[in-house]
């Protein structure tokens, strides 16, 4: 599957709508960024900082959560969903409606057009997050960016979802609302199934069930185990990368990537510009832990 070419990233200064807790030490950050919002596609991502002080002097890439639209279904404003985990996301939780934040993109490549079946997204940790328009979108329920609508859909989608805990699960309900199925995962047992996401997906795939795309984001030891599972039952899986980026548009290649190349060598991908979608098969990734 193709990726879509991303559009000119701008910088700017815009408005904080919301900033809501969603989970524990989660929020959705809602931006008023109407250009933004008519552009960006699900898979691609902005960097976001505050806009007053220098500290943390870098930003941060959050993906596309989802975009919202006026009663006419223009698109108005962006949501993104952030988990607090250090300086840059505690700042972030700590500004509130009418606050700005100064933010670019859209960055990144985004998802190509939905395949011809059932699509399973598989997420670790905050990793659900580019799933909810991704899902939106390939199900038909609303157009993104500036290309055309979509002229197929998928049959069906199903999140499932690995968290350490029951508290920390955010968004299942707006899921289930785009009527994407929702199973959970957690390390504790509290909620679901106890134990590894991947865990879902292999019984599926063991009692033969074959989804025509499986796509997975969170933390690199469960993306390591998510390829090896895909690769035993042979589907097609994309990943999206959640590198570590300081500029987003490729200039200090703190994010890059080994990446399996057409010609069988191995090369390392700026995954804010090259990706950060790219298939499970050509990411080089290290022993699973699990």
């Amino acid at each position: 599957m193709d990726a879509v070419a991303p559009l000119c990233a701008s910088r700017r200064t815009v408005a904080i709508l919301e900033n809501e807790p969603v989970a524990r030490d989660t929020f959705r950050l809602r931006l008023d960024d109407p250009a933004m919002a008519r552009s960006i596609r699900p898979g691609q991502f902005l960097m976001i900082r505050p806009a007053n002080g220098s500290d943390p002097l870098l930003a941060r890439p959050f993906a596309l959560y989802d975009v919202i639209r006026d009663a006419s279904g223009i698109p108005i404003a962006i949501e993104v969903v952030y988990i607090v985990i250090g300086r840059g996301t505690a700042a972030l939780s700590r500004l509130r409606p009418g606050d700005g934040v100064i933010a670019w993109g859209p960055l990144g490549n985004g998802f190509g057009p939905p395949p011809d079946g059932p699509v399973v997204f598989v997420a670790g940790g905050i990793g659900q997050t580019p799933f909810l328009a991704l899902g939106r979108w390939w199900l038909g329920g609303g157009a993104y960016g500036e290309g055309q609508p979509l002229t197929s859909r998928s049959s069906s989608a199903t999140l499932l979802y690995g968290v350490r805990s029951k508290g920390l699960a955010a968004g299942v309900g707006d899921f289930e609302a785009a009527g994407i199925a929702v199973e959970l995962a957690t390390d504790d047992g509290s909620a679901g199934h106890h134990g590894y996401v991947t865990d879902l997906l292999a019984r599926r795939l063991e009692r033969g069930e074959r989804p025509a795309l499986v796509v997975g984001c969170g933390p690199p030891a469960m993306l390591a185990a998510l390829s090896d599972l895909v690769e035993k039952f042979d589907v097609p899986c994309l990943l999206s990368l959640e590198n570590h980026m300081a500029c987003g548009f490729g200039a200090c290649f703190s994010c890059v990537a080994s990446i399996r190349q057409p010609d069988g060598s191995v090369d390392l991908r700026r995954v804010c510009v090259e990706g950060p979608i790219f298939p499970s098969r050509d990411v080089v990734r290290p022993p699973t832990g699990h």
